[in-house]
């Protein structure tokens, strides 16, 4: 548990993060009607109320998702054509012994426009990759992983589960079309739902020196099985990198002409400095050659 005053500065730089990226905080009622639960959570079983104030509100959230969407579906139906929401609040689950979990969880759904109607850019819908943008910052500078993961919410093909310092910390994706259809919204949004410790017990960027001499860049090309995911890739040569090295990026994939069927090449941009001296030519060789050895023993890539 986080001491309080170090939770209310977590708290306070969530808000600022979500606000500063156009989503507006809702306060939903914790409890909800058990058709979001077995919808949205594949929960058949939830904490019933025993006294519920009204039919559609007899059990107790175990996410936000449900919240989340009715009101969306509430700012749809009044003609809103860009939604950016986000909520702070406790869900409940069963544990043993006949007591129950109370977790705090940070839910979030983005629909339509990506930006406000504007002359600079074209008209697009939001997608996946905004909303992970979005999360990735509620990390920094910690970095998060994003994993395939079905959840009963999203579309098996768009969804992900989210881990930070190797916990368990949420997950991501697109509204699955069943739900979308049933609840009557002309696009699919895009939700996310974090454990909140995982994103209030960061520390704060610490300072590195920065180097005055040159920076080299080298791209490396690796031909690898369509069924890898360039995650994995990544994963493996920024877990040991040589000291040289700043940064590993994928910039390209690309699957056609030259690339044998079932195979995808992926270029990767590195970048290599260091805060004493000009690397020498031998130098930045070396420390490419190890990366190289990697993508070619761990995942059999054919390098170009």
């Amino acid at each position: 548990m986080l001491p309080v005053e170090e939770a209310r500065r977590g708290a306070a730089a969530v808000r600022s993060i979500l606000v500063c990226r156009d989503y507006q905080e809702v306060v939903s009622y914790s409890f909800v009607d058990a058709g979001w639960e077995r919808d949205l959570c594949g929960n058949e079983a939830p904490v019933a109320l025993a006294n519920p104030i009204a039919s559609h509100m007899s059990v107790m959230r175990s996410s936000l998702a449900g919240g989340l969407v009715n009101a969306l579906a509430y700012n749809v139906g009044r003609k809103q054509t860009r939604v950016r929401l986000f909520e702070v609040g406790r869900c409940f689950l069963p544990a043993a012994g006949g007591e129950y979990r109370q977790p705090v969880r940070l839910g979030g759904i983005a629909y339509a426009l990506a930006l406000p109607e504007q002359w600079g850019s074209p008209k697009r819908s939001v997608d996946f990759y905004d909303v992970k943008g979005d999360v990735e910052a509620l990390f920094a500078p910690r970095r998060a992983l994003f994993r395939p993961h079905t959840h009963p919410a999203l579309h098996p093909g768009k969804s992900a589960q989210i881990k930070c310092d190797g916990q368990y910390a949420g997950w991501i994706g697109e509204l699955h079309p069943r739900w979308q259809q049933k609840y009557d919204l002309p696009a699919a949004p895009v939700l996310f739902e974090l454990e909140y410790e995982t994103i209030t017990g960061r520390e704060l960027p610490a300072y590195n020196e920065i180097s005055k001499f040159p920076l080299v860049r080298r791209d490396i090309a690796a031909e690898v099985d369509e069924g890898i995911a360039y995650q994995a890739l990544l994963d493996e040569l920024r877990r040991d990198p040589p000291p040289i090295v700043t940064e590993i990026g994928v910039f390209d994939i690309y699957r056609g002409t030259g690339v044998e069927n079932g195979k995808k090449s992926l270029a990767f941009r590195v970048l290599l400095q260091d805060t004493r001296k000009t690397l020498t030519d031998a130098e930045v060789e070396s420390a490419i050659a190890q990366l190289r050895a990697v993508l070619k023993q761990r995942f059999n890539a054919k390098l170009r």
